[in-house]
């Protein structure tokens, strides 16, 4: 897997690229936020970044928010660098902006072999997700999917064979009123002329 690394010391740029190395991705590397920013925008093939949090001109904070501000791409899993004395408020801050994870400095190998264990997961459901949301053959009345075999079985049934998720059925409020509502009023219609006939015996 290819993995943007962006870190302003060369010394930690160094430490990662050879821990990288060594679980068998390939680092690119960047100096600060802006330089991992440009050539973010130059590729589609990193799917990860592992970014320092403090840096000169661009720090990790703001790559993650521009990184999210993209519609137009596949999804990149960013893990934040941070000290071991990192408050929880700084940690939510990084989370509401976008962060997947966290990873604290000095780096522990076991540590980053484990986050990018998570990150390739994550990034195989999210493709998956992409996929059935631009290739599903849905029928346009009873809107049930064609499989790989030219099987057709309800939504819930293809998502869940995929993913493992659980549906819990409801009904919307345009279905209700649209759907539901004339039906009660049917069955109430129809309970009125029986009603009457047994009063008349």
């Amino acid at each position: 897997m290819k993995i943007l690394t962006v870190e302003d010391d060369a010394v930690s740029r160094a430490v990662l690229r050879q821990s990288l190395a060594k679980l068998g991705h390939e680092a690119v590397e960047a100096e600060d936020g802006n330089a991992a920013w440009d050539l973010l925008q130059r590729t589609d093939s990193v799917r990860v970044v592992v970014s320092d949090w403090i840096m000169p001109n661009s720090d990790g904070l703001e790559l993650c928010k521009r990184v999210r501000a993209r519609t137009d791409r596949e999804y990149v899993y960013f893990v934040l660098l941070t000290s071991r004395d990192a408050t929880g408020e700084n940690r939510m801050a990084a989370a509401d902006a976008g962060v997947d994870d966290f990873l604290t400095k000095p780096l522990e190998y076991s540590d980053l072999w484990t986050r990018l264990r998570v990150a390739e997961r994550i990034l195989r459901y999210t493709t998956q997700v992409r996929q059935l949301e631009e290739m599903l053959p849905i029928c346009s009345y009873c809107k049930k999917i064609r499989d790989d075999q030219n099987y057709w079985q309800q939504l819930e049934g293809y998502i869940s064979e995929r993913t493992g998720s659980d549906f819990s059925h409801s009904v919307c409020p345009d279905c209700y009123q649209r759907m539901i509502l004339p039906e009660i009023e049917r069955m109430k219609a129809a309970a009125k002329p029986k009603a009457s006939r047994e009063r008349k015996h």
